[in-house]
């Protein structure tokens, strides 16, 4: 075997080993038990959740507000407009339960250029307890959603967070999207948050009052193009750790459209190089396309049989599946298809992005400026 091709094959068993070691660290993530807590210990909490617009399962998402299974909270939607299509459907679920402490506030602070932090400073102000959790309104929230990130809390924590799992996926593009969420990006943060490198999603952001304060207060969250990225260096200066929940939270994925579900990926890449740009030029590694390409490379150059290529897909995307199904992630024959097509497209995202400066974000202009208040997004 020549210098050329072992050097080939090196690089494809070291990656293969990184992705399996990923999974395997994700999996003893989601099979580690939160420490238990009384209930008399939990802490009270101000829930809050920013509206914009109707998606297909608000009605669901927006009503696990309500089903909470924790001994004292509160719930404030907040949304930027009175006309908002999503204030209605709140209206009607606060009078359809009216003994849980509930409110929406209609406003637009401008704290920055990020329309989701604008939207959610009035609900920070208004807050009644010294802990608060943002979820996205588009997150659909198990009864026990505020025990398990109170429970995650310890004197190392700065930040509980979880990334979100998509769950019924309606169609090929929609099964993408979940092979981006889950097999991807849910497996990459819990795997670094099981190695102690735990990294913020903004689908859920729990905090302590006080330690955002001393951070600088919740205008610190518009630093950076997405609050998540900010919220994550924020924690760091505190030299305290952002720690995940066990096993992600469910995001409804239904109908998807494959131009949208692009356009996301390339938004969530302009955020990644914004925020950790050295992390972001590694990303091209990301995925099996290039140690595939070097292994196929290797076996050409050896003589070997391209046979070999069936066992090295079996490995690589079976980790995978195992994964989805310890879980319960959804997982399907169509699978097969949108886990490699994913990992064809995420080299393509990247190159995109690399002449990307800013995009749109239903109507608002979203772009990197140095230097100054970050824009952001609302909820993917």
């Amino acid at each position: 075997m020549t210098a050329l091709a072992l050097g080939l094959l090196t690089f494809a068993v070291v990656a293969l080993a990184a992705h399996l070691t990923s999974a395997l660290l994700a999996m003893r993530s989601v099979r580690t038990w939160l420490r238990p807590v009384k209930a008399s210990a939990l802490p009270p909490i101000t829930l809050l959740r920013p509206v914009c617009g109707l998606d297909a399962f608000d009605a669901q998402t927006l009503a696990s507000s309500f089903a909470q299974d924790y001994p004292q909270y509160e719930v404030i939607f907040c949304a930027a407009r009175g006309d908002d299509a999503a204030v209605p459907l709140v209206r009607r679920l606060m009078a359809a339960h009216p003994g849980l402490n509930a409110r929406l506030l209609i406003g637009d602070e401008r704290l920055s250029r990020n329309p989701k932090l604008n939207n959610l400073a009035k609900g920070w102000l208004a807050a009644r307890h010294a802990h608060v959790c943002m979820a996205d309104s588009n997150l659909l929230l198990p009864s026990d959603y505020l025990h398990t990130v109170a429970a995650a809390w310890d004197d190392q924590t700065g930040l509980v967070t979880s990334p979100p799992a998509g769950i019924w996926p309606d169609g090929m593009a929609a099964r993408l999207e979940c092979a981006f969420l889950n097999g991807n990006q849910a497996r990459i943060q819990l795997a670094a948050d099981t190695l102690g490198l735990g990294f913020a999603q903004g689908k859920t952001l729990f905090w302590q009052r006080k330690l955002l304060d001393r951070a600088g207060g919740f205008a610190v969250l518009g630093r950076n193009m997405a609050e998540d990225v900010a919220a994550t260096k924020v924690v760091r200066r505190l030299g305290l750790k952002v720690r995940l929940t066990p096993a992600p939270f469910c995001q409804p994925i239904g109908r998807r459209r494959l131009a949208d579900v692009l356009a996301r990926q390339v938004r969530w890449s302009v955020v990644r190089r914004d925020g950790f740009p050295a992390i972001f030029m590694l990303e091209p590694l990301n995925g099996a396309v290039l140690p595939t390409a070097a292994l196929t490379a290797c076996l050409l150059l050896t003589g070997l049989s391209p046979a070999w290529l069936l066992p090295w897909f079996a490995l690589w995307y079976g980790a995978e599946v195992v994964l989805a199904r310890v879980n319960g992630w959804p997982v399907a024959a169509s699978d097969l298809v949108a886990l490699p097509l994913r990992d064809l497209l995420i080299p393509a995202v990247w190159l995109v992005t690399l002449r990307r400066r800013g995009f749109e974000w239903r109507g608002t202009p979203m772009s990197q400026a140095a230097g100054a208040p970050g824009a952001g997004r609302l909820h993917d």
